[in-house]
């Protein structure tokens, strides 16, 4: 899922007094949503018509809930996401659309594998759109207390999409997360990045492959991406390393990297570029690669490491790369025993955002942090051993 709000959120966390707050009475929320969209010169008459009818759906709650498939580590998560099916469907779709593609490279420098990767993830090329009602999953989730700041602005981006004639509140159906088509894109992306790729005089995200690729394109660019640069590389290790050097918040450039001992999997290390990140997903004996500079644009579309390390590997192999290599991975935790390890880490005082079971950015920094403290190898990767010592 995209949460592109940064400005937005640091804009709404200057001025929270002047936004409402999440909760309470669900008709004063509203009023408080009424009131900023006559703030933002919205008519009266515009804003009753648009929220006609708005209600809470506690399956979108339920949903933001119940993401299980997030526990599983990369090795397993991988392989269930790219199935045989997208596969398959990822390669005739890249020739059936070769000339969009083309196109789409030709303006805004992303590769194909990129788009057809994220086309197939998101929706299963467009068959699995989602059948929530759009403007009700927003509301639940701006009105929800859990992430309010990245829900909130995407209701006025939908509000102004409806002033433009571009969005129905009673019929546009999507994600539980509020996105809307093909690609699985937020009002806000629409309202920014939405191309009439195919000419029509509309924006179709929903029924127009062209639309949808080039929108998705558009935004990608828009987010830093970075013409004919990699974004992934699988790579291998010819000496030991000091593992606490690894993890996307270590960078180093691709000469210190040769010097340690490391070499491209399939392909030379491209030399053009100055610096890389190295990630274990599941530590030092489990798979390796090589991130760029593109590989955090992934980040922009889905928060989820697991999800964007899947993501970007997919669109590797739909570029002709073999599969990734799982190496032989020590045991990690199950869910139950990776909260355990964050309410242990948490009472440490070492961050791990919310006690979830889920191994986020913050949890894996802070497994590294207290490996290193205990002298085992600083991978990030939790295993019964850690959690014994701590």
């Amino acid at each position: 899922m995209r949460l592109v709000v940064k400005v937005i959120v640091l804009i709404f966390i200057l001025n929270s007094a002047a936004f409402g707050q999440c909760g309470g009475k669900f008709s004063q929320f509203l009023d408080d949503i009424k009131n900023e969209a006559l703030k933002l010169g919205h008519t009266e008459l515009k804003i009753e018509a648009f929220l006609q009818g708005v209600a809470l759906n506690p399956k979108v709650l339920e949903a933001d809930r119940a993401q299980a498939i997030f526990l599983k580590p990369f090795n397993e998560f991988a392989p269930r996401l790219m199935s045989e099916y997208r596969i398959v469907h990822g390669f005739n779709n890249l020739k059936k659309y070769s000339s969009i593609f083309s196109e789409i490279k030709e303006v805004y420098g992303v590769s194909p594998g990129v788009l057809a990767s994220f086309w197939a993830l998101e929706t299963d090329f467009g068959a699995v759109q989602g059948n929530f009602n759009t403007l009700d999953a927003l509301i639940t989730l701006a009105f929800d207390c859990r992430r309010p700041l990245l829900f909130r602005p995407q209701i006025f981006a939908a509000l102004e999409l409806f002033a433009q004639n571009k969005f129905n509140p009673r019929t546009t159906k999507g994600a539980w997360a509020g996105e809307i088509g093909m690609v699985q894109m937020l009002p806000k992306d629409i309202l920014e990045n939405g191309v009439d790729a195919d000419g029509d005089g509309k924006i179709d995200l929903q029924s127009s492959a062209s639309d949808a690729l080039f929108s998705a394109a558009k935004m990608l660019k828009s987010l830093g991406w970075k013409p004919n640069e990699p974004w992934l590389q699988e790579i291998n290790l010819t000496q030991e390393l000091d593992w606490f050097d690894t993890g996307t918040d270590k960078i180093k450039s691709i000469s210190e990297w040769k010097k340690l001992g490391i070499t491209g999997k399939y392909s030379e290390l491209p030399d053009e570029l100055e610096f890389a990140s190295l990630i274990l997903p599941q530590g030092r004996n489990g798979p390796k690669f090589l991130t760029y500079s593109n590989f955090e644009v992934f980040f922009e579309w889905n928060k989820s490491f697991i999800y964007v390390l899947t993501a970007a590997q997919f669109a590797n192999q739909l570029e002709g790369s073999p599969p990734f290599f799982p190496g032989n991975p020590d045991n990690g935790l199950n869910k139950n025993q990776m909260k355990l390890l964050q309410v242990k880490l948490k009472k440490l005082g070492y961050e791990v955002g919310e006690i979830d079971g889920i191994l986020g950015a913050k949890t894996r920094r802070s497994v590294q942090k207290v490996q290193r403290i205990l002298k085992l190898p600083a991978d990030a990767w939790p295993t019964g051993e850690l959690l014994k010592l701590l």
